[in-house]
């Protein structure tokens, strides 16, 4: 891995990625499956059980996030979480991403955990080259077809550009800048709470070289996108009284709807600090779903998960475990699938049913145990899967 550490610049995209994608470069493409698992990372630490009343909310703590995931074992990029975000939207359709707890006393009405910031530990910095600040966004936990029940008329994004002529997709904006006034997660909003983070990270660590990546998957992705460029728009990525020691800003988006329109477009390839290589499968209606009015930003690789001989026919061709199989296996123009990089392809089989049976792998075979039910002293059994983070805040409110 010490090839990474030595060529993270242009794999964070300091020359467009010029010569790496085709064929695909080995080490970038441990890179894509890093900062994708960060990003599925959310939704294996989802709790979307609505039996509970903490639906909605991260089923682990930020102190042992990385483990209870499984990105501890193997894996020499070491984070720590230092900060949960939370989200909560003013569009209509907002019951495409909201998941909401059959409980009358849940721990939100209004929000859900949208993602976290995170960044590299010294062996993590070691293994990276530097100290990589990440923020990592959830998707839906609705089917793919959730694209089709969110707004898709352009709006102002004002909050980002000022009197800028850019709009956004007004779903995705409003996810990313809402706020539920009164609420203990959402007073202010998805963007106020990561933008504050970023900012306090990046003056914690200016003596050093640093660089913030954003990587998110489906609706996850779009707000990657809106955030990776807010960043360098309110010069966030910029140490307080050190213009000269920018650092790189690259978007890691998967399956990523468009965001916004020409003008938008124009303003996120125009910024000499930011970077974006969206991931599409070619199969994927979501990133091609949106057209008219809308542009695509920063450079594109394409995938083919249907030339995988591990796969059955008819597999989402949209779920992240299969663009990281992908990406593991992909050949390019050269056609054909070959897995590149030692990938369990048991992962693919995490959330669905994708693996041909010879494989021996069950299906769907994440899942909390037992759905989070205890027994107790009693015999009884209890639904306790609260995470440690919001009993420490509940003790520290009594």
């Amino acid at each position: 891995m010490g090839s990474i550490a030595r060529k993270w610049r242009d794999l964070s995209g300091r020359s467009n990625w010029k010569g790496l994608l085709d064929p695909l470069d080995i080490d970038l493409r441990r890179y894509l499956i890093h900062y994708g698992q960060l990003a599925q990372a959310t939704y294996d630490a989802f709790n979307s059980e609505k039996a509970s009343k903490n639906a909605g909310n991260s089923r682990y703590a930020k102190r042992d996030f990385f483990s209870k995931v499984g990105l501890e074992n193997g894996n020499p990029f070491k984070y720590i979480v230092t900060k949960f975000l939370y989200a909560t939207s003013k569009a209509s359709a907002a019951e495409a991403f909201i998941l909401k707890s059959f409980s009358k006393n849940s721990w939100s009405l209004q929000s859900n955990w949208i993602g976290y910031v995170a960044v590299a530990t010294d062996e993590g910095k070691a293994a990276l080259g530097r100290r990589d600040i990440v923020v990592a966004w959830r998707g839906t936990i609705q089917a793919s077809e959730w694209v089709k029940d969110f707004h898709f008329y352009l709006d102002s994004a004002s909050e980002i550009f000022g009197d800028a002529p850019a709009e956004v997709h007004n779903g995705f904006y409003s996810v990313y800048t809402s706020n539920n006034p009164g609420s203990r997660f959402t007073d202010t909003s998805a963007r106020n709470q990561v933008l504050d983070e970023v900012r306090r990270l990046v003056e914690e660590y200016k003596n050093e070289e640093i660089s913030i990546s954003v990587t998110g998957h489906s609706l996850g992705a779009a707000l990657a996108t809106l955030n990776a460029v807010d960043i360098v728009a309110q010069g966030l990525n910029i140490p307080k009284d050190e213009p000269q020691k920018a650092c790189p800003v690259t978007a890691f988006p998967f399956a990523c709807p468009r965001v916004g329109d020409s003008s938008f477009g124009k303003i996120f390839n125009g910024y000499k600090d930011l970077r974006a290589l969206r991931i599409r499968n070619e199969t994927d209606v979501v990133p091609v779903s949106l057209f008219l009015g809308f542009s695509a930003v920063g450079e594109e690789l394409v995938i083919d998960t249907t030339k995988s001989k591990y796969l059955r026919s008819g597999v989402s061709a949209h779920n992240l475990e299969a663009y990281l199989h992908g990406i593991a296996g992909t050949q390019g123009k050269k056609g054909g699938f070959n897995l590149e990089v030692n990938r369990d392809i048991a992962l693919v089989n995490k959330s669905m049913d994708a693996l041909k049976d010879e494989y021996l792998v069950p299906v769907t075979w994440r899942v909390q145990e037992n759905k989070g039910m205890v027994q107790q002293s009693d015999g009884t059994w209890k639904i306790m899967d609260q995470n440690e983070d919001d009993i420490q805040s509940i003790h520290a409110k009594l």
